[in-house]
């Protein structure tokens, strides 16, 4: 199957929150920083390709954090694409405070949130972020405090939409009593698909669903795994195959792949030419079990 000349607009739109359009194959900023996802990245200018690559590419979402280095995601960004297209939506997240390289700490004070989404708002060079996901509930905060920080920041006019990551259906639930959630980002992929009652609520609710590791690679994509006799058949990649798999899974989902290499980001935009047949994708979710 040819893949040549494919933008991430072959997979389709969604609205987030109702008024901010996006093809649904995005770009996850992650994998830009150092190891551990701490410090600056081996190639820097490789990272500034990919970014504005991904752009020419057609994706319109490209999801980001503060804790991304932390700080060297957002600044990279900006450094490859401000001023930015009217049509890129660019999701950031606070909430995630950093000690050193795989070391992840929830920090839910209304004060240092209000701080972080200072910090992001200039590191960006934006006025406004259109989607501002909480990175993680602090369990030691009430949550009232942490979404209603945000939600004071929405009518203050520095947050366009409000997002959660690694939540239950009763977290959102929660999180709704205080503002209106519009996109929710768990881990999901089809070898790990835990967050299925989350994603069915999504579907529900209009709530846009990023699914972080999308692409589950590894044991998955591996020869003679289950991906790979399937990605033969289709003259493609295991790891295309399962972000097909994810964008034909639901309307409300919104894969975010992230590489720091410029051939596999062409490689995973590709993805979104890939059209897998009703029975290729019961067969890609049977022999995969989670």
């Amino acid at each position: 199957m040819s893949t040549n000349h494919v933008t991430a607009a072959a997979s389709g739109s969604f609205s987030i929150g109702g008024d901010l359009p996006v093809n649904r194959l995005g770009y996850g900023s992650m994998q830009l920083t150092g190891p551990g996802v701490w410090g600056d990245p081996k190639d820097p200018d490789e990272a500034i390709r990919v970014l504005r690559r991904a752009v020419e590419l057609g994706v319109t979402l490209i999801d980001t954090a503060d804790a991304y280095g932390p700080f060297v995601a957002e600044k990279l960004i900006k450094q490859a694409l401000h001023p930015y297209p009217d049509n890129l939506v660019i999701a950031t997240k606070v909430g995630l405070t950093r000690c050193g390289p795989n070391d992840w700490r929830p920090v839910g004070r209304p004060e240092y949130l209000r701080q972080q989404v200072e910090l992001c708002l200039r590191h960006l060079g934006l006025e406004r972020i259109d989607l501002m996901q909480l990175h993680r509930i602090d369990p030691k905060v009430p949550l009232a405090d942490q979404i209603g920080e945000l939600a004071l920041l929405q009518k203050e006019g520095k947050i366009r939409h409000i997002g959660l990551s690694e939540v239950t259906i009763d977290d959102v639930k929660a999180a709704s009593e205080f503002a209106t959630i519009v996109t929710v980002q768990n881990l999901y992929n089809v070898a790990n698909r835990d967050a299925e009652p989350l994603l069915e609520y999504c579907e529900a609710n209009n709530i846009g669903f990023i699914p972080w590791f999308p692409l589950a690679t590894g044991e998955l994509a591996k020869e003679g795994g289950p991906l790979d006799a399937l990605a033969k058949q289709h003259n493609v990649k295991p790891s295309q195959l399962a972000l097909a798999w994810l964008l034909k899974r639901s309307p409300v989902m919104l894969p975010i792949p992230g590489t720091s290499t410029l051939s596999h980001l062409e490689e995973n935009i590709a993805a979104a030419g890939i059209k897998l047949s009703d029975e290729d994708f019961k067969t890609l979710e049977n022999a995969v079990q989670s």
